[in-house]
């Protein structure tokens, strides 16, 4: 909290009354330290009559009328606080705040701001600015450059599609930022560059669909990206992010978790995963997760979990509920895990196949009945090879699989965790003895020296996916 000196008379009488300007109180006015304004009728910012009270040091004008800042409304004075909330400012002069430069705290939230100038922050020990519900749609490069000492901005519920590269330039000492309910849809490195300090960033109820491999170069604690349109998460997606403790990757679209995904998230305590679209665990969803404590898988319709996903974890709460497990022999160690681990309070997971198990809580599932009697999840029976090919000559990478059930595959190949989304694919599928049998072949034609790297088929249905072993490509000249 930042703190004024002792107030000599906190004239909060003068709230809510027609007041139209600043009132001039006599003698008493230069002793005065602290002065709130709210809810008058004040339709502008004159100087003059803000000149009688020289020791000012907080100043409440929100909830008025005023419509504009020009360069000059406020004469010099030591002005730490000051609120301009809930009025119809549609305009800041560059310079309005000029005079004030002491000036610590900023509140401007609730106002009719489209543009921000060039120079209208010109407030070099300014810690704390707001912009939140304004109509600010683009963010200009350079606009806090001066602002050196700013440590929390708070932008929520402006409408902003796009912050130019180099928005935020010149903000090292920022520790907080607030972006939320807005319309982005990207994070990238050219409007987070120079936010060493930033600890916390909330980006929550915005449409983010892609984080950019350079994005992070700052020290989080705190990260918050839910209620986005994140699909997909690369394994190179939260490199940077080591000292990171919270991440709320809550109601997204999230379909699966790549292998090691989290690994460089050495000290994060608490993961939320709730309301995605995640269908299975893999052995190293969580791997690299040392410090974790609460995880929050809720609402995903989970198929399927690997024996090993939990076992080097230190949890001690997890949160998961799905009536959509494959109950087969892979599941008959979560029930008992889940008692001994104390989760049963906080769980819920419940069969949907096979059908004799359908309906029924694996807390009371007897061991011998998880049984492999069939395979409706995808099992890869192939995995593609490892290959050395010459430049301009073309490779094949193939993958099988089988299921037992009719359900239909769906199948993607990536190079280096990316999907390869325009890549030349062939599928084959027949069924032999009661199973569903399918190959997937990716051609790589002329190959070059950009098309080395790490491949890998993913194969999906109803029941959950599948993931091929890495086979290496190199390209030789």
């Amino acid at each position: 909290m930042i703190k004024t000196s002792k107030n000599v008379h906190l004239f909060s009488f003068l709230e809510n009354n027609e007041l139209t300007a600043v009132p001039f109180l006599g003698d008493a006015s230069s002793n005065i330290t602290v002065l709130s304004l709210v809810h008058n009728r004040i339709s502008e910012v004159l100087a003059e009559q803000l000149l009688p009270y020289s020791s000012l040091e907080s100043l409440d004008l929100s909830s008025n009328s005023i419509s504009e800042l020009k360069a000059g409304s406020f004469p010099p004075m030591q002005l730490k606080y000051l609120n301009l909330s809930k009025n119809k400012i549609g305009s800041l002069e560059p310079s309005c705040f000029g005079n004030i430069s002491s000036l610590l705290v900023l509140k401007i939230n609730q106002n009719r701001l489209s543009l921000l100038p060039d120079k209208v922050f010109t407030l070099s020990q300014l810690q704390v600015l707001e912009l939140r519900r304004n109509r600010i749609r683009v963010v200009e490069s350079l606009i806090f450059k001066e602002l050196k000492a700013l440590k929390s901005l708070k932008m929520q519920r402006n409408g902003i599609t796009k912050l130019m590269d180099g928005a935020l330039f010149g903000l090292e000492n920022m520790e907080e930022l607030e972006l939320e309910y807005n319309n982005l849809t990207e994070l990238n490195k050219g409007w987070l560059y120079g936010l060493h300090m930033l600890r916390i960033l909330r980006v929550n109820q915005n449409n983010i669909g892609l984080i950019r491999a350079d994005a992070w170069e700052f020290s989080l604690t705190l990260k918050d990206l839910s209620f986005n349109h994140l699909s997909r998460l690369e394994d190179w997606v939260f490199s940077g992010l080591s000292l990171l403790q919270s991440l709320n990757l809550g109601d997204n679209q999230i379909t699966h978790l790549g292998e090691g995904v989290f690994s460089s998230l050495a000290n994060i305590r608490t993961l939320v995963l709730q309301n995605n679209k995640i269908r299975t665990i893999t052995k190293r969803a969580f791997e690299g997760l040392m410090e974790l404590e609460h995880l929050d898988l809720s609402k995903n319709g989970i198929m399927s979990v690997h024996p090993d996903a939990f076992t080097h974890l230190k949890l001690k709460t997890l949160d998961l509920n799905t009536n959509s497990l494959l109950c087969d022999c892979q599941l008959q160690w979560l029930g008992q895990w889940l008692i001994d681990s104390q989760f049963q309070q906080s769980c819920t997971a419940v069969c949907a196949h096979p059908a004799f198990l359908a309906g029924s809580s694996v807390l009371v599932i007897k061991p011998e009945e998880f049984v492999c009697n069939d395979f409706p999840k995808p099992q890869i029976s192939a995995h593609p090879k490892t290959a050395v090919a010459l430049r301009g000559t073309n490779v094949t990478l193939n993958c099988s699989v089988f299921s037992s059930s009719d359900s239909p595959m769906s199948t993607a190949w990536r190079k280096d965790g990316e999907v390869l989304y325009e890549a030349q694919v062939q599928n084959y599928a027949r069924y032999q003895d009661h199973r569903l049998l399918y190959t997937t072949v990716l051609h790589l034609l002329n190959v070059n020296f950009t098309d080395e790297g790490q491949y890998q088929c993913v194969v999906s249905n109803h029941f959950g996916s599948n993931y091929s072993t890495l086979a290496k490509l190199t390209v030789n000249g």
